[in-house]
């Protein structure tokens, strides 16, 4: 738990990961305009931490010479399980209301990942 707390120890870290694996989100300011308002300068440090710890790479974006695609990496893409039983347990543990709607089913788990790995994985290579 602790190795996994050296990473995941702070709620900005796995929002990053959920908008890139969720919201199609894939530039600095995609990610920086989320609903949850990251600054700017932890969204850079925790966007630094993850392409080390290789949940995420970094590569040129094709369509403009200024800009960089972030994707999940496969290490990045194991965490969808975890994500959803985040979200699951927040669900029913911390409802807030009508406008979040309930996470996927256990069961959607591996297709989920499919479609995961399609978006960020097969781009990438």
């Amino acid at each position: 738990m602790s190795l996994g707390l050296d990473v995941f120890g702070d709620k900005w870290t796995l929002l990053i990961v959920r908008d890139l694996m969720f919201s199609g989100k894939r530039h600095f300011r995609e990610l920086l305009a989320s609903e949850e308002a990251i600054s700017s300068n932890i969204l850079s440090d925790r966007l630094k931490m993850l392409l080390a710890e290789g949940i995420i790479s970094k590569a040129e974006d094709p369509s403009h010479a200024q800009k960089v695609v972030y994707r999940l990496t496969e290490k990045g893409v194991a965490l969808l399980p975890i994500l959803l039983q985040i979200s699951e347990w927040s669900y029913q543990y911390r409802p807030v209301g009508e406008q979040y709607p309930r996470p996927a089913e256990a069961a959607d788990t591996a297709v989920q990942m499919d479609e995961v790995r399609r978006a960020h994985l097969v781009q990438a290579g």
